[in-house]
């Protein structure tokens, strides 16, 4: 019996264990599931034969090397700032090691010495990064075999919520973690490039500045600028290309909405809110609004942000109950951030019944035979209940078909890489078609962006 190691037992993990307690038999495979708590590793066991749940304490040092010294491979399902000592001790006891997550400096920087011991340190192999990765690379390629010239490409990623499960004005609920979403786009200027001219959208405007997408079956979606796009020239091989532009998916409103808490300061988590345990919901909104000897916190918050009566904007800010002062906040040091989490955790989490959706779309813009061409690729994927979910689906998959691939030799470069090489995108994708991820693509007229 050939030993995988998962370290992690979150949400993220279930379709992945499931993958390979179905193939435990005919791959000969022991999965032994390690969680800091024992009862949820022992849960994602489903009582298998060929699984082992066991209780670890990353930060336990012996613990953790005892658990990796035995695995044949290991996958580390835990947040990405943790992946780095499990990446030491994989070096050290010559393991190969898998996980989801961006490359970091740290992991980065023990390249040479993963490719001195003849082993696969494999990351970004999850959605986003990950199948982003696999389906792009796998068009580009196939341009490129062709003799065409990239001239163009976009790609977009949400997590949003079926359409069967849709029912707030928001058009939006948690299906991840809820902290990302409320922190998302801080940090740095996005960055990206339009028809070889080089565009920056700070934060404050980062959620006015939408792209719209209409994906078949499904209707129109916006997306904003992630960070930086540019980055993805040498990561997949596009040093010349004119327009580069990665986005989040959405649906049509949502952006705009947010940006209201934007403007008014809720997502700032630079500094803690005084008496934020005993704050109300009102307080909350009125700590961001100027006094008035007679206005309303209603009515400031109107004149602030310029919302007409008739406007949806205030009927999305009246069904997250934020003018109600008998909610209290009931949370400590809390910065505004955590509160606007908190906030907005009451009204978008998902019920046991809703089924979570990832929306995923590409667009190829290129030059082949004198003649300007465009292809778009569109991939949705809807969850299977709240366990199996479409997230859960779409990351863990993808990890547990590289693991085998790696554990069975069929992944033959060695050192800390992430999914774009032939060897690994073939075959993920093609077996990600039999679990209904595939990608629908078409021809489109390219319009480029003229007037850039």
């Amino acid at each position: 019996m050939r030993e995988i190691l998962i370290i992690g037992a979150g949400r993220s993990a279930s379709s992945l264990i499931q993958y390979l307690l179905d193939q435990s038999e005919s791959e000969q495979l022991q999965l032994v599931i390690a969680d800091l708590s024992l009862e949820l590793a022992q849960k994602k066991t489903n009582n298998y034969p060929n699984a082992t749940a066991i209780a670890l304490d990353i930060f336990n040092e012996k613990e953790r090397r005892a658990a990796i010294e035995k695995a044949a491979i290991v996958i580390s399902m835990l947040p990405a700032h943790l992946h780095i000592e499990i990446a030491k001790d994989c070096l050290l006891f010559k393991k190969n090691l898998v996980t989801a997550s961006y490359i970091s400096d740290a992991m980065q920087a023990l390249d040479a010495e993963v490719k001195k011991n003849n082993l696969i340190f494999m990351n970004e192999i999850g959605l986003d990064p990950g199948i982003d990765h696999m389906s792009a690379m796998k068009v580009i390629n196939e341009i490129r075999e062709k003799g065409g010239k990239m001239l163009l490409f976009e790609s977009f990623c949400g997590g949003l919520v079926a359409p069967e499960s849709d029912t707030n004005l928001w058009n939006y609920k948690f299906t991840w973690a809820p902290r990302n979403v409320v922190l998302a786009g801080q940090g740095g200027v996005a960055k990206f490039i339009q028809e070889g001219t080089y565009k920056y959208i700070p934060y404050t405007s980062l959620f006015r500045r939408t792209e719209f997408l209409e994906v078949e079956g499904y209707g129109k979606f916006e997306a904003y600028s992630n960070r930086d796009s540019l980055k993805y020239r040498s990561i997949y091989g596009l040093e010349d290309i004119l327009t580069l532009y990665r986005g989040t998916i959405r649906r049509v409103g949502f952006s705009k909405a947010w940006n209201m808490f934007v403007q008014l300061g809720m997502t700032d988590d630079s500094y803690v809110m005084e008496d934020s345990e005993n704050m109300s919901y009102r307080q909350f909104m009125n700590s961001f609004l100027p006094y008035h000897p007679t206005d309303s916190v209603e009515i400031k918050t109107r004149l602030l942000l310029k919302i007409d009566q008739d406007d949806i904007m205030w009927d999305k800010l009246l069904e997250l109950d934020l003018f109600n002062d008998n909610k209290i906040v009931g949370l400590k040091n809390a910065t505004p951030a955590h509160i606007l989490e908190k906030i907005l955790s009451d009204s978008w989490t998902l019920e046991p019944d809703d089924k979570d959706m990832i929306v995923m779309y590409h667009k190829f813009g290129y030059e082949l035979n004198g003649k300007k061409v465009q292809m778009d690729s569109q991939m949705v994927c809807i969850g299977q209940d709240q366990t199996y979910t479409a997230m859960a689906k779409t990351v863990g998959l993808p990890v547990a078909m590289a693991t085998l691939l790696i554990l069975n030799g069929k992944i033959k470069t060695y050192g800390v890489q992430l999914p774009v090489l032939k060897e690994v995108y073939l075959p993920v994708l093609k077996e990600l078609e039999v679990y209904g991820i595939h990608f629908i693509e078409k021809p489109m007229p390219y319009l480029g962006y003229k007037y850039s």
